[in-house]
């Protein structure tokens, strides 16, 4: 079986799977020119911050993001004024409705649409909760969740 590791600079379809890839999608109304933006600006508290930090990509919204490192020691993230604990099943659930939402995206689901009977990695991603707002394996489970809607 074939195997895709996703990286921004990858080849297709893994290369458009990244987070950091433009795709863009609106989430509970906001507009998201990536998932990486949108998982960074779940780093702050301030919602018009959230909206900014969504309309980035790549290692422009990973920049943003790596400013805000205190949720590493609390476990709060946010989203909208609400707060969501990293290690929650209300934060999972809030992840995969915004991959859901991506879904939306033809680009995003073509690619993934693409990779169906392929074995999906992501092997510089990380694996501790608390290092992360994202782990390999959340993110694989992800789209392995919407490959099935597909």
């Amino acid at each position: 079986m074939e195997t895709i590791d996703i990286y921004s600079k990858g080849e297709y379809p893994a290369n458009i799977l990244s987070n950091f890839a433009v795709n863009n999608f609106t989430f509970d109304g906001v507009e998201c020119a990536s998932m990486e933006g949108f998982l960074q600006s779940l780093k702050y508290r301030n919602i018009e911050k959230q909206r900014e930090v969504c309309g980035l990509t790549g290692k422009e919204a990973k920049t943003a993001g790596n400013k805000k490192f205190f949720w590493k020691l609390s476990g709060n993230l946010y989203w909208q004024g609400r707060r969501y604990k990293r290690k929650s099943k209300e934060f999972d659930g809030l992840r995969l409705r915004a991959y859901e939402a991506l879904l939306g995206n033809d680009v995003f689901r073509n690619a993934l649409m693409s990779t169906k009977g392929k074995t999906l990695k992501h092997t510089m991603g990380k694996h501790k909760k608390r290092a992360t707002i994202l782990t390999e394996e959340e993110f694989i489970g992800y789209l392995n969740k919407l490959t099935e809607k597909i």
